[in-house]
């Protein structure tokens, strides 16, 4: 009867960390899923950002030229030559300012990622505890 009780035990314990296995797979796919959606979405909100933002310094660009030559014929060479330094000063401003921006919200989508990411690793931690003591 012992030895019966003894293997069908060990039999138990097999196939509780057979199941225990399948599930952390199953686990880690799902959350390498959930990362790869994550990382496509933030991809794609960057890649739209960065669009956006070209666009605005497109037009903004353009808006300059057109007020640039509108006013060239009543400008001396010096005064056109600090109008461009200061452009360029204004867009590598701007474009260090959003660098600065989008590097932030990465940080804070990473941030939020590893908050789950770990909230997910002690439930897992958790249930395991568990399922051993229900044992």
């Amino acid at each position: 009867h012992e030895r019966e009780h003894d293997r069908e035990i060990s039999e138990l314990i097999t196939k509780h960390e057979e199941e225990m296995e399948k599930l952390r797979a199953e686990l880690n796919k799902e959350q390498q899923h959930l990362l790869d959606e994550l990382c496509q979405q933030m991809a794609a909100t960057h890649k739209a950002e960065i669009e956006q933002a070209q666009l605005q310094l497109r037009t903004l660009h353009s808006l300059e030229l057109e007020a640039l030559r509108l006013s060239l014929n009543n400008m001396h060479t010096s005064q056109l030559e600090l109008t461009q330094s200061n452009l360029r000063k204004e867009k590598e401003t701007a474009l260090v300012e959003l660098r600065e921006m989008l590097n932030d919200k990465r940080a804070q989508e990473v941030a939020i990622l590893q908050s789950r990411y770990q909230l997910e690793q002690d439930k897992i931690k958790k249930q395991c505890l568990k399922e051993k003591e229900d044992l």
